[in-house]
């Protein structure tokens, strides 16, 4: 039996409603987010090339990977399994992208900024934020899920800044239950909201308990989304983070942003803080000293770049050589897509791989592949999932993409990598498999109705903005 669309589109179950107190709509979904049964429990992608990103398997032409309740269970050449097969031939198998940081809600008002002052990213998150609904939250997350399964992504971190009341997080994370991607749902203060005031710590632990410790989101995990010193005093900063670390939840700071935030040495102050650990991520962090990156380095904290959005925010060139070379733990995101449109990580690791070069001024200063680790298995160790996903290793979750190798934008393939990292976007993308389920086959997805997810995220930005 071949795995095809129309296999998986007849296997779907019908929608069930979503509960009202956050007035979201029905779902999108064919069934209900991570609660909808594996039709296929087992099969095997063949004939693939597979870039498994695991150094003891490397890359396989005309590979295998066999996948049995949502785990891989080997990968090799001419693996004999009876099961259902996944045709690979023709394209490239990879671990699904990870995504370090993106603030899923405002994809409710994508591209809208920076066309004036009165839509600079700033003014305008807190001007559309202070508006939102439940089911905005909702509507804007879900859009951006289903953004990134198209695109690929298969974990995200979802970077929530503005989660005004308890039914707001609960709308946010009802889109998570829905699309069923994997990640990290950091908890953050609403837009608006006074530095001197510290987040309502009893909702993160409420959510801990009803959300993440029932089980109810099985491939998620709880965070803090923090502000650190520089930004906040310490009557804030300090006891959000130890109550973050009562919790046993890891924390993320946006640090050293700007030139300004440099300036003021946050990511010195983290670690005079004591702050700074295998569980802090950094964002942007584009004005570091040296003796800074170091104690990035050496604490086994991580940092999450997203070159589009620190340029077009004005930020300032991500040093990316500069970071690369210190030898720390190194991600990328999207971030927002107000400011940069889209989705796309792949235009991320192009970017990437290009500021890299043209800053060092040497074409061959990084490789693609590096690049890719950057986006893959570095990414899921930065957010604690290194033996869960981001490499086709035998034991890790089936978080896999088939890319198609003979579309006219990336035929004809002559460097694997390189064609992973400059030529391929969304639309090469044939295959999505999250946690051993198929959610996009023969380039679209399976069992997500697109138009209603627009046409209902459109209703509710129209709504908001006639408020």
């Amino acid at each position: 039996m071949e795995i095809t669309r129309r296999s998986v589109l007849g296997g779907a179950a019908a929608a069930g409603a979503l509960g009202t107190a956050t007035g979201v709509a029905a779902p999108a979904t064919a069934g209900r987010g991570q609660r909808r049964d594996h039709r296929h429990r087992e099969f095997v992608v063949t004939g693939a090339h597979v870039i498994s990103m695991d150094p003891t398997i490397g890359d396989l032409p005309d590979g295998d990977v066999h996948v049995r309740n949502g785990e891989i269970v080997a990968v090799g050449r001419g693996l004999k399994v009876r099961a259902p097969k996944v045709d690979g031939r023709g394209m490239i198998a990879m671990p699904g992208l990870v995504d370090t940081h993106w603030h899923l809600w405002t994809t409710l008002y994508r591209s809208m900024s920076s066309s004036s002052p009165e839509t600079a990213y700033f003014a305008l998150n807190v001007r559309n934020g202070v508006r939102c609904l439940p089911s905005d939250l909702f509507h804007g997350t879900r859009l951006g899920l289903v953004d990134a399964l198209n695109t690929g992504i298969t974990t995200v971190h979802d970077w929530a800044h503005n989660l005004r009341s308890p039914e707001h997080a609960d709308g946010n994370l009802q889109a998570h239950e829905e699309i069923g991607l994997r990640g990290r749902f950091s908890y953050g203060t609403p837009q608006g909201y006074p530095l001197t005031q510290i987040i309502d710590l009893a909702d993160i632990a409420r959510v801990q308990d009803e959300w993440f410790a029932s089980g109810r989101l099985p491939l998620m995990h709880l965070g803090l989304a923090g502000r650190p010193p520089g930004l906040a005093p310490e009557s804030v900063f300090r006891p959000e983070y130890d109550a973050a670390r009562e919790l046993g939840i890891p924390v993320s700071y946006h640090a050293n942003s700007t030139r300004a935030q440099g300036a003021l040495g946050m990511i010195r102050q983290l670690g005079e803080q004591s702050m700074l650990t295998p569980d802090t991520q950094l964002i942007h962090a584009l004005y570091t000293t040296e003796a800074e990156r170091a104690l990035v380095r050496e604490t086994g904290a991580s940092v999450s770049i997203s070159p589009w959005s620190e340029l077009l925010i004005g930020y300032g060139v991500t040093p990316v050589p500069e970071m690369e070379a210190s030898g720390l733990l190194l991600t990328l995101s999207v971030d927002t897509l107000p400011l940069t449109g889209s989705a796309d990580l792949w235009s991320v690791l192009r970017l990437t791989t290009g500021l890299h070069r043209g800053i060092a001024e040497q074409e061959l200063s990084i490789s693609t592949r590096r690049v890719l680790e950057m986006a893959t298995v570095d990414a899921a160790r930065s957010l604690g999932l290194g033996d869960v996903v981001g490499s086709l290793t035998p034991g890790k979750r089936a978080d896999l993409i088939l890319v198609r190798e003979h579309d006219i934008g990336t035929a004809p393939v002559t460097d694997v990598p390189n064609t992973l990292a400059l030529a391929t976007g969304a639309e090469n993308v044939d295959t999505v498999i999250v946690d051993g389920r198929i959610r996009k086959r023969g380039g679209r997805l399976v069992d997500i109705d697109e138009e209603q997810v627009v046409r209902e995220t459109e209703q509710a930005l129209a709504a908001l903005l006639a408020r």
